[in-house]
């Protein structure tokens, strides 16, 4: 069989703070290269097709005529509306908006769950458990930064993948142990309905913070989550330490959980979150929690957990998507 002639196109991922555009060639139904990201405030431009013409503006040999598209939040509705931006994207325009003649729209998180597929071994870090991951069979892919993404990657014996989006980052949270319980209890005050993600993403540094600090009845730390995080990395402060580590005891938890729901033999963590703590949860509870379900003990042992480090997952997977779908 003669080999697939590669194709250009661009690569992009929405935020709602950021837009990133790359160049990148796929072939075969996989990615070739990927180029280097050309980020966009998504404040300082009205919405896509500008800031489409902004980066055609720095290419004057002109844009391939193909686009993979990967935005924050779901991608089946009429118009795509960002919480934290000003962009609406209404996907039946995108070909005429952007001139293109074909393209890809996926959620961002399944565009995780098409790098997680598609990247080399050279992009991921051993957490816990077996050090390989099974040829086939279903990968967690769960990651925490703005909210928990939570993803199914389901591996064929053929060779062949498929990418399963969820919602799974908004499952009821589940205390472990008593001072957990004590958190929920603390937290519920604000929250009454407390998902996991709310107890695992950027922004639960604060609740878990603000709990310890009550229960241990210790001055709850100053800023926001990312001067908590700050604190906490750097260890600056004691309950934004104890914060950060039981934060990675409810990742474990919150993640061995995915795995029995789905019936996985692998997991990847990912998110910019994920990545930036990886020491601390390479030295946190994350891998005895994990494992810490009953009598199912021995089976969560068998399980390799991961983490991809790809500098840039949204636009590496959102190429792989578009190669996918077009091989």
């Amino acid at each position: 069989m003669a080999k697939e002639k590669t194709k250009s196109l661009v690569t992009i991922d929405v935020g709602g703070t950021n837009a990133r555009f790359a160049l990148a060639e796929v072939a075969d139904g996989k990615v070739v290269s990927v180029g280097e990201p050309t980020t966009f405030a998504t404040g300082s431009v009205d919405g896509l097709a500008a800031a489409w013409q902004r980066f055609a503006d720095a290419h004057p040999e002109g844009l391939p005529r193909a686009a993979a598209i990967a935005v924050a939040g779901p991608v089946n509705a009429n118009e795509i509306r960002f919480t934290n931006s000003h962009w609406v994207i209404r996907p039946a325009a995108i070909g005429a908006e952007l001139g293109v003649d074909a393209h890809c729209l996926i959620n961002d998180f399944e565009a995780v769950g098409h790098a997680v597929a598609a990247a080399g071994e050279e992009h991921f870090l051993h957490l816990s458990g077996p050090e390989d991951i099974p040829e086939f069979g279903t990968t967690t892919i769960t990651g925490p930064g703005t909210g928990l993404g939570v993803a199914a990657l389901v591996r064929r014996p053929d060779g062949s993948y498929r990418v399963q989006p969820t919602e799974g980052g908004h499952i009821g949270f589940a205390p472990e142990d008593r001072v957990e319980e004590k958190i929920l209890a603390v937290v519920r005050e604000s929250l009454p309905r407390v998902s996991v993600e709310r107890m695992c993403s950027g922004p639960a540094i604060l609740y878990l913070a603000e709990a310890i600090a009550r229960i241990e009845g210790l001055p709850m730390p100053s800023g926001d989550d990312r001067e908590l995080w700050l604190s906490a990395i750097t260890g600056t402060d004691p309950v934004a330490v104890k914060a950060m580590e039981r934060f990675c005891m409810i990742l474990g938890a919150a993640a061995g959980d995915l795995a029995l729901a789905h019936g996985s033999n692998a997991v990847v963590i990912a998110g910019g979150l994920g990545l930036r703590l990886r020491d601390q949860i390479r030295a946190s509870g994350f891998a005895d929690r994990f494992v810490y379900k009953g009598r199912f003990k021995s089976l969560m042992e068998t399980i390799p957990v991961r983490l991809i480090t790809h500098p840039q997952p949204g636009l590496f997977g959102a190429a792989a998507a578009f190669a996918q779908a077009h091989s």
